[in-house]
């Protein structure tokens, strides 16, 4: 809509006339469980530079009054789109008041409501970033005009009712009223509440000489399965790490962490209540990766009080550097904070998160770390592997390249500089530059301002005897995908080379060298005439962000003893590499699926088990050469079912290979095994067929078939919950049915009723692998109404219809064709055709993969 998408300038402009001191923010939710809307009263005083005239930023049906230095000014005039006008500005203080009413969403943004199908209670909490606190109250949305933030709150009797400041007493015990402190001066976009007849548990924290209360807090339906100490241990740990290595207290006066039911994202930094998603409020067993997950996020989310709350990006050209920074001191905080639980965090950093940055980075979107954000618009669709995984990567190397503990001193003088105040990336830079010593210009240069990713290769020369003679590595610069900005460049590395032979069937690394790799050749100081190590790996470590590829002898070996590297980072780090050459066409799916059967029985760490289970159910569903591909996924369903028989009672590798089973299965036989698994007619040793893993076996019948929406509803009915009611939108979805997907198109694109999760699962459900003819004619339809979509629905609803359902499964020309066609004739903005585009080159990567697949039947 004209007017809702604030630009840059506009922000600048915005900020060069107004200082804001205070918000004082009245809310009657006392209509909560009916929905609608909502009474919002906002006062906001704010200073000018100079007369003049500008605008505050509100979403509301109704706007009732507005009131502007004690004159009341006609809403019909200055109120449209998502803006108010305020004309006439004189220098010095002025004082706007606001008396609108809001509307409760079921989108995850603004103020999102939702009612549980067990206690048929109503549960409220905010989500504002971007720019959605509009959609609450009046507001000048933009991160670097920060004030302060008092809440009045009127509520339904018996909710509680929290935000940023500490959790008052009812004031007024019949109207239920809460009225909160104010703030320190904030963004509106970390300011939050949280309302409900939410449960909680309470605990502190103990600093030197101080306390900071700790709550979790979840629904009452999940109250069971909360396993606070659990979190309260992985808060703690991060309150212990972070306040020594940021030497600045705690900036807030409690820390509220509060799962959510419905949450679009992991997690959202909230100063002091920060919101998480509800599902890692765990119903039923899951495996260590996802223990390992949640905490990452909580400990992100801890990180964020002080980079991001405290010390606030100016415009949103920075947001990498929040994300990087709490994505970087996260998966550090698990790797080195004494007692933790998840020593090995980097492995999984290199197997998950880096994977999405590659991903990301070799799309035509890519774009520099520091990317240029022209508007609101291009930022909601900036979170992505480029901002959290490339600039975490890329804070490892910096902190590789002038010293961990140089890296934290700098930080703690941003910190204590900067406190509650706006930063650019300079700050930062030149806070480092100072406690490092070097120049960090030419270094942000070439890995913030540049986009695209670097291959490294060794190139190694031996003599008769098997002896090295020579030993470089080779640095290329690909050329960006077609349609990216920029120009691929060289960048420095800091790598370390790994040497690795085999001794007593192991792999064990018996030599490292760490060097700077600079320009197109480097050469190793590879002492010479040195037997040639088994294995040769380039960014041992993991210390740079580039792809890496293995020499001929290297590979071989691998091949055959992947599995048998004695420490998980270089398997991972192997892994990584290989799945990549299988995306880049270099592997063929077939040899992939190889190489995966052959290591995976030896691979230890649960998050790379189920990682390789992802990855290799993709590659030979979008990557294997179709004339090939039954035949692959019968060997890869075999294969799971064998190791399903095969692993430890009740062990976590048991559970994913499970679920990797549930996930292909396909013969009379093993589907006639999930129907015995759900129905208790066929049991698995040690295998707990509980709540999450029945819906798994579910899901896969009533895709293939096998389960009829009479055995959805009596399932629906064991799990009469909000995640039950999800599961059944997507095993309804998944039927092979046109019936069935013609009601998931109504229901989704040509109605706008469903709530966020809820569509979520029913989209997930629609596009099954199997049915690839069946999905054909939505094809057209997609192409036909992506455009209205966009331009009707809230960002979040959207962006889930236009990835979702693009056709990604008719890997063809035609569909090239008929994207480009459509990219040429409906003129789609920017932020929308970057998601069309980047599906597209999920199907142009797809068919050059499956080109080299059966290319490889031949060879």
């Amino acid at each position: 809509m004209p007017g809702t998408n604030l630009t840059r300038e506009e922000a600048q402009q915005r900020a060069r006339l107004l200082t804001v001191d205070a918000y004082e923010i009245d809310l009657d939710l006392s209509g909560a469980q009916d929905g609608g809307t909502f009474r919002s009263v906002t006062t906001v005083r704010f200073d000018a530079a100079k007369a003049g005239s500008s605008f505050i930023d509100l979403v509301a049906p109704t706007v009732h009054e507005v009131v502007l230095n004690g004159t009341a000014l006609d809403p019909a005039e200055v109120f449209a789109d998502s803006r108010i006008a305020l004309p006439s500005l004189p220098a010095g203080r002025n004082e706007l008041r606001v008396v609108a009413d809001c509307a409760y969403t079921n989108t995850g943004e603004g103020l999102h409501r939702f009612v549980d199908p067990v206690d048929k209670q109503a549960y409220l909490y905010t989500q504002f970033e971007v720019p959605d606190a509009r959609r609450v109250f009046a507001s000048f949305e933009q991160p670097d005009l920060k004030g302060t933030f008092r809440f009045t709150v009127k509520a339904p009797a018996g909710w509680t009712v929290i935000s940023n400041s500490p959790t008052p007493k009812p004031e007024d015990v019949k109207d239920n009223v809460w009225r909160f402190e104010p703030t320190p001066r904030i963004s509106s976009y970390i300011t939050a509440l949280i309302a409900g007849p939410y449960t909680a548990v309470h605990s502190t924290w103990e600093g030197e000489g101080r306390s900071v209360p700790l709550a979790i807090y979840c629904r009452p339906s999940l109250a069971e399965f909360l396993d606070a100490d659990a979190i309260f241990d992985v808060t703690r740990q991060g309150f212990d790490w972070f306040e020594e290595k940021f030497d600045f207290p705690y900036p807030f006066a409690k820390y509220d962490q509060l799962f959510v039911p419905e949450f679009n994202a992991g997690a959202m930094e909230n100063a002091g209540a920060v919101t998480i998603r509800d599902q890692y409020v765990f119903r039923s067993k899951v495996t260590d990766a996802a223990y390992e997950t949640r905490a990452e996020t909580i400990l992100h989310e801890l990180a964020h009080m002080w980079f991001g709350d405290l010390v606030t990006m100016e415009w949103w050209n920075d947001l990498w550097l929040n994300e990087s920074f709490a994505t970087y001191t996260s998966i550090a905080c698990q790797a080195y904070a004494p007692g933790s639980k998840f020593p090995q965090s980097w492995t999984t950093f290199a197997n998950s998160m880096k994977t999405w940055a590659y991903r990301q980075d070799q799309l035509p979107s890519t774009h520099p770390i520091m990317a240029e954000i022209n508007d609101l618009d291009d930022v909601l669709v900036n979170f992505d592997g480029i901002t959290y995984a490339k600039g975490a990567s890329v804070l490892k190397q910096l902190v590789a390249y002038v010293g961990m503990d140089e890296f934290f001193a700098g930080v703690q003088a941003y910190f204590k500089q900067h406190a509650w105040g706006n930063t650019q990336l300079s700050d930062l830079l030149g806070a480092l530059e100072k406690t490092s010593g070097r120049d960090l210009k030419s270094w942000s240069k070439a890995w913030l301002e540049t986009a695209g990713i670097n291959i490294l290769r060794p190139e190694i020369t031996l003599a008769e005897d098997g002896t090295i003679t020579s030993f470089a590595v080779r640095q290329e610069a690909p050329a960006l995908p077609a349609g990216a900005k920029g120009e691929a460049v060289l960048r420095p590395h800091r790598i370390a080379v790994g040497c690795y032979d085999l001794q007593d069937g192991k792999l064990v690394r018996t030599s490292r060298i760490e060097l700077d790799v600079d320009g197109e050749l480097t050469e190793v100081p590879f002492p010479q005439n040195t037997a040639r190590p088994a294995v040769i790996l380039l960014n041992d470590d993991d210390l740079t962000y580039a792809k890496v590829r293995l020499d001929d002898e290297s590979l071989a070996v691998v091949r055959d003893h992947l599995g048998d590297f004695t420490e998980s980072l270089p398997r991972a780090l192997i892994w990584s590499a290989a799945w990549d050459m299988t995306r880049d066409g270099e592997l063929a799916t077939r040899d992939y699926l190889e190489l995966v059967l052959s290591g995976i029985t030896k691979e230890s760490d649960i998050g790379v088990v189920q990682s390789l289970h992802r990855q290799l159910k993709l590659a030979l569903d979008l990557y294997a050469d179709p004339a090939w591909r039954d035949t692959g996924l019968a060997r890869w369903t075999e294969a799971a079912l064998e190791q399903l028989r095969a692993a430890a009672p009740g062990s976590d590798h048991q559970l994913a290979w499970a679920r990797a089973f549930a996930a292909t299965a396909r013969t009379p036989e093993q589907l006639g095994l999930l129907a015995g698994l759900l129905d208790g007619t066929q049991v698995i040793d040690g295998l707990a067929v509980d709540t999450e893993l029945r819906w798994s076996l579910l899901h896969r019948l009533a895709a293939t078939g096998q389960a009829d929406e009479a055995a959805i509803t009596a399932e629906l009915a064991l799990d009469p919950t909000s995640a039950g009611e999800e599961h059944a939108a997507g095993a309804r979805a998944a039927r092979p049915t046109a019936d069935a997907k013609a009601a998931v198109w109504a229901a989704v694109v040509e109605d706008d009723k469903l709530a966020n999760s809820v569509q979520e699962s029913a989209i997930g459900g629609f596009v099954q692998t199997d049915q690839r003819e069946l999905l054909a004619p939505y094809t057209e339809r997609y192409f036909s109404a992506v455009k209205g979509v966009w331009d009707s629905r809230s960002h979040e609803i959207a962006q889930q219809i236009v990835i979702g359902l693009y056709p990604a499964l008719q890997v063809s020309q035609e569909t090239l064709d008929a994207t480009d066609a459509w990219l040429a004739s409906a003129t789609p903005v920017p932020a929308l055709r970057r998601l069309v585009i980047e599906s597209r080159s999920g199907v142009e990567r797809a068919l050059k993969a499956q080109a080299a697949d059966a290319a490889a039947a031949t060879a």
